[in-house]
């Protein structure tokens, strides 16, 4: 008969089938790359979370506009540096790209805008901006240190990875088309995939949020001068009133969602800009409006912009006014709509689900702001954009993205950090290149 087992030793072997049931991603053969939850608990440890609201606070207080990025560059560039992480610089000015694993494919891309707005920040802090009319009014500070945060977990497994991240540090995403100048530049060549993610204001903290196919519309701007024939304000039959004029344009250019467009396909028209005389009586020679309009299909988006230069032209031609159009490509390109892969979606609920809980993954409704993200669709096969959320009501009304009193919630740092991690060393693993070694067996499932 057997002697039986110390007691000591069967604590052990019971506290050792304890810990594989409970970290089955952490054994044998196994890599903390592919457990979406470990790289969360990493990204929260207080270090490391600490680093990263530190990064965050320091870009928040110099923020720079599209293209002049560059204090916000150097230190994306001395941190990969320090992390020991090669990158190539300058792309459209101010863009840094980095990459980490083998430098062969697949290749899959992670990017994060850097630029501010022109706007004065209202909220008074320790960290609040140092440059007058200049404030990280939406949230780019976080997206550049969430990414610098993944690039540090990607560093630490480099030797694990299926094929290279590629990070994109990108410039103006604030109307500068700064995607589109790094397609140009060369920057995205040879990506396979490529994710987006951007902190949400009105998403809960702890939640990731998306959703297949279009997720935000596509948004171009107009310009439109409308000229008539100026004079006294008592003597309107001696003049051609151009305010009369823009007046019926912009109401006419408001039946063009309510009767032209289809109620199921989203649109919106809004005029933001109207100059025009500057004494209450005098009617002046010339009105100068101006506006956005979006849409989520391409179709109608084109349709739009037709009839928005048709409608003007045609209703100050009715006053006896002419009228000239400018859409400003030059100066703010048009962008597409963003459109989620829907293969990328089922991808990003399975590693998001392993990494907060699938309750913790939700759809979001799609939204009529832009994004230059969406450029990236024209060149890369795969894109996939997401929000990570930091709303949490216990800290009290959350000021929305682009106001003078936005704030953020830090805590929302690790989640995003390890979630482009996540999603790009799982994408790799999925797609990595099949071994070539000619006659090794092939490996039975049941051992």
């Amino acid at each position: 008969m057997a002697a039986a087992a110390p007691p000591l030793l069967l604590a052990g072997l019971a506290l050792a089938v304890l810990a594989a049931a409970l970290w089955p991603s952490l054994g044998a053969g196994a890599s903390l790359l592919d457990d979406p939850s470990g790289l969360l608990r990493r990204a929260k440890e207080p270090a490391f979370a600490d680093w990263m609201v530190g990064l965050r606070r320091r870009i928040h207080e110099n923020p720079e506009l599209g293209y002049e990025e560059f204090e916000t560059s150097e230190l994306v560039r001395r941190e990969l540096d320090a992390m020991g992480i090669s990158y190539k610089h300058p792309f459209a000015v101010t863009g840094v790209v980095a990459t980490i694993g083998t430098g062969g494919p697949p290749f899959v891309a992670l990017r994060a805008d850097m630029d501010a707005l022109p706007m004065q920040e209202s909220v008074e802090w320790e960290h609040k901006s140092k440059v007058p009319g200049k404030m990280h009014g939406c949230g780019h500070d976080v997206n550049v240190a969430m990414l610098l945060g993944s690039a540090k977990i990607l560093q630490e497994h480099h030797d694990e990875l299926k094929g290279t991240v590629v990070l994109v540090f990108q410039p103006a995403e604030e109307g500068g088309g700064g995607a589109q100048k790094m397609i140009e530049a060369g920057a995205v060549e040879n990506i396979d995939a490529i994710f987006g993610a951007h902190v949400a204001d009105s998403v809960p903290i702890g939640v990731l949020a998306s959703r297949p196919g279009p997720i935000m519309a596509g948004s171009g701007c107009f310009e439109a001068v409308i000229s008539g024939k100026g004079g006294h304000a008592a003597l309107p039959h001696h003049t051609i009133d151009p305010i009369l004029a823009a007046s019926n344009v912009i109401v006419s250019l408001q039946q063009l969602i309510s009767r032209e467009a289809d109620p199921l396909d989203s649109q919106v028209v809004t005029i933001g800009k109207f100059q025009g005389g500057g004494a209450f009586n005098v009617i002046p020679d010339s009105v100068t409006i101006g506006g956005t309009f979006r849409a989520f299909l391409k179709e109608s988006f084109n349709q739009l912009k037709q009839r928005i230069e048709q409608v003007i032209v045609s209703q100050a031609s009715v006053q006896r006014c002419s009228a000239t159009v400018d859409f400003l490509t030059d100066r703010i390109p048009f962008f597409p709509p963003t459109i989620n892969s829907p293969e990328l979606h089922n991808f990003f609920v399975n590693v998001a689900g392993e990494m907060v809980g699938s309750k913790n993954v939700r759809d979001r409704q799609p939204l009529m702001g832009a994004e230059d993200f969406a450029f990236y669709a024209e060149v890369i096969p795969s894109t996939y954009y997401y929000f990570v959320g930091m709303y949490n009501e216990t800290r009290g009304p959350q000021a929305s993205h682009h106001s003078s009193y936005f704030t953020v919630n830090e805590d929302a740092l690790p989640y995003g950090a390890s979630a482009q991690a996540a999603l790009a060393a799982r994408y790799l693993l999925e797609r990595q290149q099949p071994s070539a070694t000619p006659g090794k067996a092939k490996a039975h499932d049941e051992l």
